[in-house]
């Protein structure tokens, strides 16, 4: 791993090791603000995190407490003595953050997909010497991520990093909350080789169980640490309650991606296992759904041929279709009989679902017919 310029912020960032930034979500309640803090800490974190204001997608959702948690995010600051961070969307979220003395801030995926809205928040922070922290915009476009932290250069401002939080893509949203895209950050590598990039699994994977593979995953590519949410109570959590952890989930979760404890190496392995389990578990459904959607557009085919008088069996369609699924999986390094075998038997049955569906409404118009 290369850590590139966080360790210079001044903070006690460790030099040769992930930064941890780690807290709820949302700060909700004093108690449970202060309590997912200090459990963040005693976990391995280096930065604390809560959500103050919340920019939601639907109105009727939880947006934060607002400037009252910045209280007790202090109280938090305080008492485990770690810097802290949260999210402005907003040049007055700025002035307010920077008067409890919030040490980082960072744009929001929502914000980032606005340029009006960043340039503000770069000039309510022209002159003001804190690191800011920017998420890839919810759409998979690298010149607005880009574009955004130039903007926040251009103001002055040196101290900057990225978070990787996913992209809102039709691709694998079976599977992820937010598909990683490890492409696109590759790309913006190419653009600010320079700027550190902290993953944020719990965005990215939506579901606990999959945040270790997520997150190994980041750290195998170079990340150069995680942001992760943690909640004393995640399953009453205000918001986003599925992809958060316990406290000691966490400390677990980081022993185990960062081998902290040479004594864990069985139950590491455990946790590995299960999450790549849990996350095949999810390919296949996302497989069944594939295959449901599939056999619905069947059905729109079959009552096509039927109209047009077409054959159910079309062999040159079938030529065509299993030579170019054979080139796909071999690009893909899979195996060729694999390949065929289940698009043969994807085939036979769609023949077959498209005869009994035909037999079917045959019976029905007969039956129709002999009503009249």
């Amino acid at each position: 791993m290369t850590i590139k310029s966080m360790n210079n912020w001044g903070m006690n960032l460790p030099e040769n090791a992930p930064i941890i930034i780690a807290g709820p979500c949302s700060a909700e309640t004093e108690e449970q603000t202060i309590a997912s803090c200090v459990g963040a800490q005693k976990a391995g974190a280096h930065i604390l995190r809560a959500g103050i204001w919340k920019p939601r997608t639907s109105p009727g959702s939880f947006e934060g407490i607002g400037e009252e948690a910045l209280v007790w995010l202090r109280k938090a600051k305080k008492e485990t003595g770690l810097p802290t961070t949260i999210e402005v969307a907003s040049a007055q979220n700025v002035y307010t953050a920077l008067s409890y003395g919030v040490d980082i801030l960072w744009i929001g995926a929502r914000t980032t997909v606005n340029p009006f809205v960043v340039q503000e928040i770069a000039d309510a922070l022209k002159g003001k010497d804190i690191p800011v922290l920017v998420k890839n915009p919810i759409n998979p476009d690298v010149k607005l991520w880009v574009g955004a932290i130039k903007r926040l250069q251009n103001a002055g401002l040196t101290r900057i990093a990225a978070i990787h939080r996913g992209f809102d893509t039709l691709a694998q949203k079976n599977i992820y909350r937010n598909p990683p895209n490890w492409g696109l950050v590759s790309e913006f590598k190419k653009h600010l080789p320079g700027i550190s990039i902290i993953n944020d699994p719990s965005h990215i994977a939506g579901k606990r169980e999959l945040l270790y593979t997520v997150a190994k995953k980041a750290l195998d590519l170079n990340a150069d640490g995680l942001m992760i949410e943690s909640h004393i109570s995640p399953d009453q959590a205000w918001s986003d309650p599925a992809q958060q952890l316990t406290p000691n989930e966490l400390k677990h979760l980081l022993e185990t991606l960062l081998k902290k404890n040479t004594a864990s190496h069985v139950s590491d392995s455990g946790t590995e296992l299960n999450s790549w389990r849990s996350e095949i578990d999810l390919l296949d459904n996302a497989l069944i759904d594939l295959l449901a959607q599939r056999k619905e557009i069947v059905g729109n085919i079959s009552e096509f041929k039927k109209e047009n008088n077409l054959s159910i069996v079309q062999f040159e369609r079938w030529k065509e279709m299993i030579l170019t699924r054979l080139d796909s999986g071999n690009k893909q390094g899979l195996n060729q009989e694999l390949v065929e075998g289940i698009f043969d038997a994807i085939h036979q049955d769609s023949v077959r679902f498209q005869r009994e569906k035909q037999a079917s409404s045959n019976i029905n118009e007969s039956s129709s017919g002999n009503a009249g």
